[in-house]
């Protein structure tokens, strides 16, 4: 009878620990906000809760000049023209995912200008992934300049360009720097890109507005700044553009 008392006890004793066990782990389950729905990409289209910033036409954009695009546009894609400015969304943007397909054009031929396939998508307007003509060395780059660098600042993990003249692609998740009220930087931007669905910049710290000097720093700016495509005497071309505000 005492064993019998005992194994009860006990019982009841496991049975406590467990629910105790079982409240305690449902604390850490979060019901407060259900995620939002997003319907995935398919057949080379955006997601649902995309902004399209190019498909046909280039009425998301202006010149640097704020005038009207004139580059011939359609919906195979468009081609920066060289010896005219780069351009601007017409919509500021801060942290985000971005999409876009590029392709370096098969008859560059800028001699020894650097100008091979150069081109660049600009986050903010002053935070560079640079695209150039790397798909082998015979147009070459100081490794931190070739396509998929944060510009003179970081190298790529590796190399996965495609020959002039295949479509390539980045998808871009950026964070904006954030700046305390007297100016100074509270936290500072990153990247993390593929290219081509290969990670080559895995959650990089920027150190401040790239530019053709190795050494930079930050100043304060807004939260949102325009997104930049840079014409730099290539006629790179560019499609399938889309933009997820985080």
């Amino acid at each position: 009878m005492k064993k019998l008392k005992f194994t009860f006890i006990l019982l009841i004793l496991c049975t406590v620990i467990i629910s105790a066990q079982e409240k305690k782990q449902n604390n850490f389950e979060d019901w407060s906000s259900k995620p939002p729905k997003v319907i995935p990409a398919e057949n080379n289209n955006a997601p649902s809760d995309a902004i399209i910033l190019f498909s046909e036409n280039l009425e998301e954009w202006e010149t640097l000049e704020g005038e009207e695009v004139t580059w011939p546009a359609s919906m195979a894609g468009f081609a920066v023209v060289p010896d005219t400015p780069g351009i601007n969304t017409t919509q500021a943007f801060g942290s985000c995912q971005l999409h876009v397909e590029w392709r370096i054009p098969t008859n560059e031929d800028h001699g020894e200008t650097l100008n091979w396939g150069n081109s660049g998508v600009y986050l903010m307007g002053l935070y560079e992934v640079q695209i150039y003509d790397s798909y082998n060395d015979k147009h070459k780059i100081y490794y931190n300049g070739q396509a998929g660098s944060i510009y003179k600042q970081h190298k790529p993990l590796v190399n996965c360009c495609k020959p002039p003249g295949e479509w390539e692609s980045f998808d871009i998740v950026f964070t904006a720097p954030q700046f305390n009220e007297n100016g100074s930087l509270k936290s500072p931007a990153c990247f993390t890109v593929f290219q081509n669905g290969i990670l080559i910049q895995n959650h990089v710290e920027v150190r401040g507005a790239t530019n053709h000097s190795k050494y930079t720093e930050y100043k304060k700016h807004a939260d949102k700044l325009p997104l930049m495509i840079q014409s730099h005497g290539a006629a790179v071309e560019y499609r399938n553009i889309w933009l997820r505000e985080l």
